[in-house]
């Protein structure tokens, strides 16, 4: 009687093939129904499911299992052969003369948890990891481009009236080094400077064998009158060249300050400018700003002089490193984001303005410890997080989490768990599947649940199983 009832398991599973018996079908008699959708609603007469469905009957052949080794270990108890929540700390037999099944130590599972062959273990690739303590540093990511660093843009600008007589760079963009020519000028306001420093140097000359008081009039006037022109940015050759020459020069030359790039150049050759006028805008591109915006809820990790790793859409597989400059102090209300300054050099002059790009920035971080599982152990639902928490080995119990931080691949456990409890990092989502069909198909299973009316062609017979 242990094979028919251990067969009628099998026959939940599959239809074996009939018998080779060569009775035919009419000459063998039902031992009973069962529902076609739950084997374990039963009826000893022809019935029908409410969807009108035919109970399957069930032959003594059907029940016939190979031969398996037997059990071995400790009986707990015997439980009906036909699944009912009926058992027996004794041998017996139920109403149908069948003999009660043993239920062996270690076969039995916990309620809410999934047993896992290690055969089945072994195949999934299953991985733990234990729960444990430790500091957490926070990575902010955020995207932004690359501007000109304000501080390095030189403006290039006359004090004086004059016209251009000659562009030595005529393109914006063209690069320049500092103390080249970038244009010649003419100016009346220049030629007159001039020449009362050559005039004043001259009286200086006339009045050595005079008094003190002469030549030191005559000093001051020709101080006066250089320094005058090195207001006006002549430079040093150019007032070398005055003096050595004797006699004022038709154009002078007005040079870069800055090593760098054309930003912008309204001077045109053979055009007048007026004092102030902007003839070119050079930019210093050796050190470049990006500008990231990092979302308000982040801002708390941001520091000045924090490191910071950027990448660069234009060069992804370089690596740029730079540092936190300035943090704007407005929120800008429509992206709730704030404005970062992040410095980075740019010696190779690959990091050009207006590129974009994406900023990591490693927060520093508290010194306590929190209990963290690795991010893969988290089973996110969307409702709820669930983790699944090794029991023993090839036990394995689903279990609801409260988290918190997330840092350096870990999540923070505020409840839930103990350090020490041992958790899935992979495979646990296959686990978790068969988990939660295990707990449909016992839902579906139970007495109560609607699969186990049962509609007989005749008289309504009571079901076994079903008490």
């Amino acid at each position: 009687m242990l094979a028919v009832g251990v067969g009628f398991w099998v026959g939940r599973h599959q239809q074996l093939p009939l018998s080779m018996d060569t009775r035919t079908t009419s000459e063998r008699k039902p031992l009973y129904y069962h529902h076609p959708m739950n084997p374990k609603v039963t009826s000893p007469t022809p019935a029908k499911d409410d969807m009108g469905m035919d109970y399957l009957p069930v032959y003594a052949e059907d029940q016939r299992l190979p031969e398996a080794s037997p059990q071995s270990g400790k009986i707990l108890y015997y439980r009906h052969p036909m699944g009912a929540a009926d058992t027996s700390p004794v041998p017996k037999k139920d109403e149908m003369g069948m003999d009660y099944l043993p239920v062996y130590a270690g076969e039995l599972e916990i309620s809410g948890q999934t047993k896992v062959s290690p055969e089945k273990i072994q195949k999934l690739g299953v991985k733990t990891a234990t729960v444990a303590k430790r500091t957490l540093t926070r990575s902010i990511r955020a995207l932004g481009s690359i501007q000109v660093d304000e501080r390095r843009i030189h403006a290039v600008t006359p004090k004086f009236e004059g016209w251009i007589q000659h562009l030595y760079v005529n393109a914006t963009g063209q690069a320049v080094k500092r103390g080249q020519p970038l244009l010649e000028i003419y100016s009346p306001e220049l030629m007159t400077a001039q020449q009362e420093y050559l005039i004043a140097v001259k009286g200086q000359k006339a009045l050595a064998e005079g008094s003190a008081q002469a030549r030191n009039t005559a000093e001051n006037l020709a101080n006066n009158a250089i320094q005058r022109l090195h207001y006006w940015d002549i430079a040093p050759a150019q007032l070398k060249r005055l003096q050595q020459q004797g006699k004022t020069l038709d154009t002078l030359p007005l040079l870069s300050p800055v090593n760098g790039v054309v930003l912008e150049k309204p001077a045109v050759e053979g055009m007048r400018f007026m004092p102030g006028e902007l003839l070119f805008r050079i930019a210093d591109l050796s050190t470049v700003w990006l500008l990231a915006e990092i979302f308000e809820q982040d801002i708390d990790g941001v520091r000045p002089g924090q490191a910071v790793q950027v990448h660069i859409n234009a060069y992804p597989d370089k690596l740029f490193s730079g540092k936190v400059g300035f943090i704007y102090p407005t929120l800008a209300t429509e992206t709730r984001t704030v404005k970062v300054r992040i410095e980075l050099p740019n010696a190779e002059g690959l990091l050009k303005p207006g590129l974009y790009g994406s900023v990591m920035l490693a927060t520093q971080g508290d010194k306590d410890f929190h209990l963290v599982v690795p991010d893969s152990a988290i089973i996110d639902s969307g409702m709820r997080q669930v983790v699944l928490l090794q029991r023993s080995t090839g036990q394995f119990e689903p279990r609801a989490v409260k988290l918190g931080l997330q840092a350096d691949g870990y999540w923070e456990v505020l409840e839930g768990l103990e350090a020490g409890d041992e958790v899935v990092t992979r495979a646990n989502f296959l686990i978790d599947a068969e988990s939660n069909l295990k707990s449909a198909l016992d839902s579906f299973e139970s007495p109560n649940a609607d699969a186990g009316r049962a509609t007989p062609e005749t008289t309504p017979q009571s079901q076994h199983g079903g008490q």
